[in-house]
């Protein structure tokens, strides 16, 4: 069975849509998991992320974990499962270890795409923005803590502002981990895999973390993810 987020509905609902409207595929029976579109056109992040390194990143190595996990999962278990069920069966196992990358690796990019905006930025509003100045002290803390999780993970991996029971939270995971998979609820993430800022930054991490906290990164989406915690 085959579920793909609809253009239609990620834009009329907006981002938070990538965790609950799905639509059926007619490929259903050739790819269980299916690529979501992008919810935005792939120059619409420019000059911040280029049109280039979207067609890479997405059309490329997303696309590549999400045909590697179908080739991975045929005839097993987890077949028919909905993505996020994968990774939290998946995760800590070591004999499901590449079933896990994939999986996670697939849902990591969907909900990294869903955290920018061509006019993202800013801060949020509301009951959000109460909660980051009680628990990070101010926004400008909360910024300076995201930006130094996502600069500072060695190597590969992710930085995420998290709902982990009452409280929000800052956390890095190397390489496919994620907060998903350990009961934290996600609100935002940054890629921080060179894929995902070296054609348009090189070694510059710093300068693409900052742009995109600055410039990108999707309040609303952030704001109905923490909703429905």
């Amino acid at each position: 069975m085959s579920w793909q987020l609809s253009r239609r509905a990620a834009l009329k609902l907006g981002a938070a849509a990538v965790a609950s409207v799905w639509v059926r595929t007619p490929a259903a029976e050739a790819a269980p998991i299916a690529l979501p579109p992008l919810p935005w056109e792939e120059g619409a992040l420019a000059p911040v992320i280029s049109a280039q390194t979207i067609s890479f990143h997405y059309g490329k190595h997303h696309r590549t974990y999400v045909d590697n996990l179908n080739k991975l999962i045929a005839g097993t278990e987890f077949a028919d499962l909905p993505l996020e069920a994968i990774v939290q069966r998946t995760y800590g196992k070591p004999n499901q270890t590449a079933i896990f990358n994939n999986a996670a690796q697939a849902w990591n990019h969907t909900f990294y795409w869903n955290s920018l905006h061509p006019k993202g930025g800013g801060k949020p509003s509301g009951k959000l923005l109460e909660q980051i100045e009680r628990d990070f002290g101010s926004f400008d803390q909360f910024r300076t803590q995201l930006a130094q999780a996502a600069v500072g993970q060695f190597g590969s991996g992710w930085a995420w502002l998290v709902k982990n029971g009452n409280r929000l939270e800052v956390v890095a995971t190397s390489n496919a981990d994620t907060p998903l998979a350990t009961g934290k609820k996600p609100l935002l993430t940054i890629d921080v895999w060179e894929h995902a800022y070296y054609l348009d930054y090189q070694n510059r991490r710093a300068d693409y973390v900052n742009a995109v906290i600055e410039k990108l990164l999707h309040w609303e989406f952030a704001a109905a993810q923490f909703a429905s915690a």
